[in-house]
């Protein structure tokens, strides 16, 4: 009687344990680009809240070029260039390589789960062709033509020409973007943090929903030093389990029934369980000091004020061209050029390189362990 009473909540145990299987959705566009995971989807028609995402992350293949995209809903269709679910951040670009057009008509992620860890103000100025070539400004080439150009100026605490272009052009519009990656036509990095799937990501785990009834997330598939597949353990659950614990209930069965016949008890033998918990480490980084910034080399720029790199000569940091006898400084491990004064204030702030991200040294780590023992 005791065996049918228990086989029933055994088998409803190991149901509830599996996790719901998971939907079938697509993972990239024809056309190819990054791979669509969780908490991405594609959706039809670019729903932001379809089966396949978590809500706000849905994207779609473009009818047009048949290549990733998102939609926001204030802003429009952007094409997916790169997604670093390690680090949980986007890049994107206008699909038709202009951004500052999208930039003037509206740019606004408010209402979406995504965001950016630095901001920059820019004013365009419209310039005559000439007055541009001859102050050696740089143009954005989408919105300019032969009779006049179109002239970006940031304005940060280090760099601010504004008032140098206003006095020779017309200002158009002032407006504030994202972090932007290799000039600010090139393409824009955005962020989000819910939902957190870095750790499981790291640990090479699925992260997706627990179940279907909610948004809670979970780690799925973890990956076990043995490398046995998710089915080969429920084999063994089943094959092994089962048989071995009938064997158990047996056991316990023969000896209570020699224990009453020999009019004999027994005490339950006391069993200690320790466990430690360690979680993923957690580290902490902070700023490099001055010695650390000054050890790293500088250059001094000759008079065409150009590295011998073609992409180089523009500072990542403050988006201005270098200008001759100006210093440079690069981090080491990454041979990134900035100008000094710029990567100087950056690495106090952050010890790592502004564009690769990558940490040159100096920085520390915090790995907090917890200890857990029960009986």
């Amino acid at each position: 009687m005791a065996l049918l009473t228990f086989f029933p909540f055994f088998f409803l145990s190991l149901y509830l344990l599996k996790p719901a299987a998971a939907i079938t959705c697509s993972t990239s566009c024809p056309a190819g680009g990054p791979e669509v995971k969780f908490p991405f989807g594609l959706n039809p028609d670019g729903n932001p809240n379809g089966p396949c995402s978590y809500p706000g992350f849905g994207l779609s293949c473009s009818n047009r070029t048949h290549e990733l995209v998102l939609n926001l809903p204030q802003s429009g269709q952007f094409v997916v260039r790169y997604i670093d679910y390690d680090t949980q951040q986007i890049w994107i670009n206008d699909p038709d390589f202009c951004l500052p057009r999208r930039f003037l008509r509206s740019f606004n992620i408010s209402g979406t789960p995504f965001d950016s860890e630095f901001w920059y103000t820019f004013t365009l100025f419209n310039c005559s062709a000439i007055e541009a070539a001859e102050g050696g400004l740089r143009t954005i080439p989408c919105l300019s033509n032969q009779n006049y150009s179109i002239v970006a100026s940031q304005t940060t605490s280090f760099f601010d020409s504004t008032n140098v272009l206003q006095s020779a052009c017309r200002p158009i519009r002032t407006f504030t973007i994202p972090f932007v990656w290799y000039g600010w036509w090139d393409g824009v990095r955005l962020e989000w943090n819910n939902p957190d799937c870095r750790s499981c990501v790291q640990r090479r785990g699925d992260c997706r929903f627990r179940n279907r009834t909610s948004l809670e997330i979970e780690c799925f598939n973890m990956p076990s030093q043995g490398g046995l597949s998710r089915s080969a353990k429920y084999g063994i659950i089943i094959g092994v389990g089962i048989p071995g614990l009938l064997s158990l209930i047996g056991l316990v069965s023969f000896i209570g029934s020699r224990m009453r016949t020999n009019g004999r008890r027994g005490n339950l033998p006391s069993i200690e369980f320790s466990a430690s918990i360690s979680p993923s480490q957690a580290i902490l980084i902070t700023g490099l000091d001055g010695p650390t910034i000054d050890s790293y080399p500088k250059t001094k720029l000759g008079e065409s004020g150009r590295l011998p790199k073609p992409n180089d000569n523009i500072c990542p940091i403050c988006l201005s061209e270098y200008q001759p006898k100006e210093t440079l400084r690069t981090i080491p491990d990454c041979n990134h050029y900035f100008h000094s004064h710029c990567v100087d204030e950056w690495l106090k702030m952050n010890a790592s390189c502004p564009l690769c991200r990558n940490s040159p040294g100096g920085s520390s780590e915090v790995t907090p362990s917890i200890s857990i023992s029960s009986s």
